[in-house]
């Protein structure tokens, strides 16, 4: 079988292997370029398999305006450059941008969050939880499962991880992104994100 050796060259540079082992996975795939990639992603000869670290240092900034009074920036990284440039990769960038826009969430993940804002909120929620008359002749401990629930709650609805996904709020956004992981076969993380709205400061 004749394998043309742009497809060879184009493999090598999405694996960084030799010449000689994309032109093997080549031949062992029927020539199928797809089928050649994903056998060489499974084997972990992909760049990014063979450093080791799952390091995500590509990526793309998408951006987002809507109706000229919300703004979004997003930073969204994953581990080589053709993965940036999926349809796939694109469009969770794009998805992300609206659910920013829509949900002003604070922080991308939960590790994000201040201590002190954790310990700010904790302190608020205790205090209000104490001075209410219903929880007078409640346990310490009952009461500490309350506030825990309540400062879960309250951070689930400003981390964007945690926030229901937009589209369809059966799924986090957290989870929407563990979906595109699996499916683009990349780590995949949100570095940061600006959100301007006209009139409000931060």
């Amino acid at each position: 079988m004749a394998i043309s050796l742009d497809e060879i060259k184009k493999l090598k540079e999405l694996t960084g292997v030799g010449l000689t082992d994309a032109k093997k996975a080549l031949v062992e795939a029927d020539g199928d370029f797809d089928k050649a990639l994903a056998a060489m992603r499974e084997k972990g000869l992909t760049k990014a398999e063979k450093r080791g670290e799952r390091e995500a240092r590509e990526g793309i900034i998408e951006s987002y305006v809507h109706s000229g009074r919300i703004g979004v920036l997003v930073e969204l990284n994953c581990e080589t450059d053709f993965v940036a440039r999926t349809e796939d990769f694109k469009n969770l960038a794009h998805d992300i941008a609206l659910q920013i826009a829509a949900m002003s969430p604070k922080w991308a993940s939960s590790e994000d969050i201040p201590e002190s804002e954790v310990t700010r909120k904790k302190d608020e929620l205790a205090a209000a939880a104490q001075a209410d008359p219903k929880n007078a002749n409640k346990p310490a401990e009952v009461l500490d499962k309350i506030i825990d629930g309540q400062l879960k709650k309250y951070f689930d609805e400003l981390v964007l991880m945690s926030q229901p996904f937009w589209k369809d709020d059966s799924q986090t956004i957290g989870d929407l992104v563990k979906e595109n992981i699996a499916k683009l076969g990349e780590n995949i993380v949100v570095r940061q994100f600006r959100r301007i709205e006209l009139g409000v400061s931060e």
